[in-house]
């Protein structure tokens, strides 16, 4: 009601020349919020496929109550020969890479949402409740809390003793971490509608880059927090608030020197690390996933939940696999000859990195895999929204 009268208010204002721009706005915002005309394509059903990969599931455990059926950046992290992986409740474990064995569990009772990040003996998570923890790696013991300015919903990235949290107010925090002293701090103006979670900066050298929800990539200086240079990756088109939705939810993925991004309604793009000049764009294919990468290609899922593979050097669109439209895949894993993605029902999809075609699949849960797949050593390690914890690998 009191959006309604906003708008009715304003509307008053500018007369009534501006009666379709404000409907449009409301019927997008609306339509945002409530749902709207279900106009989506129905997730394909899984097609019959010729086998050519057998996957062996090494181990599969529990980590509490997952994401407890919640929208949160909840994923594995990788250590000290151990993954480590917490809940929405509070309960933190860390398990053998190759056996599944538990080393140590925490139970804190803090609404997790965001994390592991790994760092240098650390495991740093960040909470609903705009806090972060860090907790020794090795034991599960508390080193120190910090809190910070909202939730987050970005994982925490640790560099050079540095813990940066970007939290869904639009601020960076940066942390000592091993005190849990506050550095710095920076913080970019959030637009009023926007998709629910944020990007985790990557480190080049002495930069951290990280994408916004107005659309841009930012630089900052890591030691300070001094600003280097912004790049206007995706900018806002259409008449609804929500055509003009150009988040940067995905983390940006750095490799020699460029830093590619994917945008919800801004396409990829590839930016030079130094300057922030755009290499290259393709607009054919956006993605709130997440990247991917080997030597020569780039892997994501976009909106439809299409898995694609991209030049690395050109941006050039090289195939797009359709067999999981709609499936709400989530970002892809490549490694060797392979690109794995988890899927709504608790699939994790092999395809080809030659054609994208299906390779192998396997059901580790009926809950959604949001968490893009960690790779280490030829093993894949999924996580589902449910808080089962597996280990996979191809025999």
């Amino acid at each position: 009601m009191r959006l309604f009268t906003l708008l009715l208010l304003c509307l008053s204002l500018v007369g009534c020349a501006a009666w379709d721009t404000v409907g449009e706005t409301f019927s997008g915002v609306s339509d945002y919020f409530t749902g709207g005309a279900d106009n989506t394509d129905p997730p394909k059903p899984l097609s019959e496929y010729t086998q050519e990969l057998k996957i062996q599931v090494l181990w599969k455990e529990s980590v509490g109550a997952g994401a407890d059926e919640q929208t949160l950046k909840l994923v594995p992290g990788i250590g000290s020969a151990q993954i480590i992986a917490a809940d929405h409740k509070g309960r933190v474990q860390a398990r053998d890479l190759l056996t599944g064995k538990e080393h140590w569990e925490a139970k804190t009772e803090l609404p997790f949402s965001a994390g592991p990040g790994i760092g240098h003996n650390t495991a740093i998570l960040g909470t609903s409740d705009a806090e972060v923890l860090a907790l020794n790696a090795d034991t599960g013991t508390e080193r120190w809390k910090a809190k910070v300015t909202s939730e987050v919903l970005a994982v925490p990235t640790i560099a050079h003793g540095i813990v940066i949290i970007h939290t869904t107010d639009g601020k960076v925090t940066a942390i000592n971490e091993a005190t849990g002293a506050k550095l710095w701090s920076y913080e970019v103006a959030v637009p009023a509608l926007s998709i629910r979670g944020t990007a985790s900066p990557v480190v080049v050298e002495d930069k951290l880059i990280s994408g916004y929800d107005n659309g841009k990539l930012i630089a900052l200086e890591l030691k300070d927090g001094r600003y280097i240079w912004e790049s206007s990756i995706a900018v806002p088109k259409g008449r609804s608030e929500v055509d003009r939705l150009v988040d940067l939810d995905t983390d940006p993925l750095e490799a020699a020197g460029v830093v590619y991004i994917a945008g919800f309604h801004g396409g990829v793009s590839a930016v030079s690390a130094v300057d922030g000049d755009v290499i290259w764009r393709n607009e054919e294919v956006s993605s709130s996933t997440g990247l991917s990468n080997d030597w020569r290609y780039l892997y994501l899922s976009d909106n439809d939940s299409d898995v694609w593979q991209l030049d690395l050097r050109s941006g050039a669109s090289l195939w797009r696999q359709k067999d999981l439209h709609q499936r709400r895949t989530s970002a892809p894993a490549s490694y060797g000859h392979y690109v794995v993605v988890g899927d709504f029902e608790g699939y994790v999809h092999w395809l080809s990195t030659a054609d994208g075609h299906q390779m192998a699949r396997v059901q580790i849960s009926n809950s959604p895999i949001e968490a893009k797949p960690v790779v280490v050593d030829n093993i894949v390690y999924v996580y589902a929204k449910d808080g089962t914890l597996a280990a996979l690998t191809v025999q």
